[in-house]
């Protein structure tokens, strides 16, 4: 038995979010059935973590386990046969049997994106979230530095308690004014004071249900000048969501790498590369 490691892309905005949902089409639905369709196996695709209907990435790590042997090289392209041109197998590589996609999982980084601009691009409308009013990207920086480190964020988790622990470690939190961002590379564009694009970025060990989402609404309270920069930090002490700003559209929102520890992710197999 083999276990395939897959690294996917998506537009996340006609699915239901990753997971398997009763009221619409998931992503994990249509990579398991293009895994069906090139292997004649029924197979659970497991990820790294579910994201929400509408939210994108460029970097979804995911798992299987399978009997074909198929070379992985022709597991991508043949799984892309049969995949629709908004989810994109990016890699497929053979993985120790023990590697878990969510388990083994040690940091992950999401991004957000904000076109701010009274003119609208209308080929971005759903990969950004357009804000007209100018937003203040240095106050939301300087409040986002009190989120740094490990802290209890059920302030900023949507129907807490939806996990055992609220507690999560934020390693990065930088909001930048660029004047693009390449959407296929984890880096965005240059910074630029007068930049049209805002981007949040986050690095954690881990995250909560609508937890970067959370965040970004709270900094844009920020940015819009109704809260001032200590405001945050009082948020995250409170300990109530309802001391926060609003859940930011899902439209926006990226994942875009999964870190692992280098032992869990390279298989062993004769022939494989290091």
């Amino acid at each position: 038995m083999r276990n395939i490691r897959l690294t996917i892309a998506y537009d996340g905005t006609n699915y239901c979010g990753w997971q398997v949902q009763p009221n619409g089409t998931s992503i994990q639905t249509v990579v398991e059935a293009a895994v069906k369709k090139l292997t004649s196996e029924f197979v659970n695709v497991l990820a790294s973590g579910r994201t929400d209907s509408g939210v994108h990435a460029l970097g979804q790590v995911a798992h299987f386990h399978t009997n074909s042997p198929i070379p992985c090289d022709k597991l991508r392209s043949g799984l892309q046969r049969f995949l629709p041109d908004d989810i994109v197998v990016r890699s497929a590589e053979e993985v120790p049997a023990e590697f878990h996609a969510r388990y083994d999982a040690v940091r992950k980084r999401y991004r957000y994106v904000i076109h701010n601009n009274r003119v609208a691009i209308p080929f971005l409308q759903r990969y950004v979230h357009r804000i007209g009013k100018p937003l203040d990207a240095a106050a939301m920086h300087a409040a986002a530095q009190s989120l740094l480190g490990t802290h209890d964020f059920r302030s900023f988790e949507s129907h807490f308690p939806n996990r055992s622990s609220s507690v999560r470690t934020v390693m990065e939190l930088n909001v930048t004014r660029r004047v693009g961002w390449d959407l296929w590379s984890p880096t965005p564009g240059a910074v630029a004071e007068d930049g049209d694009f805002i981007c949040i970025d986050i690095m954690a060990d881990g995250f909560l249900y609508n937890m970067v989402r959370s965040i970004t609404g709270t900094l844009l309270k920020v940015g819009y000048g109704n809260w001032p920069v200590d405001k945050v930090r009082e948020i995250l002490e409170n300990q109530t969501r309802d001391h926060a700003g609003a859940t930011a559209p899902p439209h926006g929102l990226y994942l875009v790498h999964v870190d692992y520890d280098r032992e869990n992710v390279v298989s062993n197999s004769p022939g494989d590369p290091s």
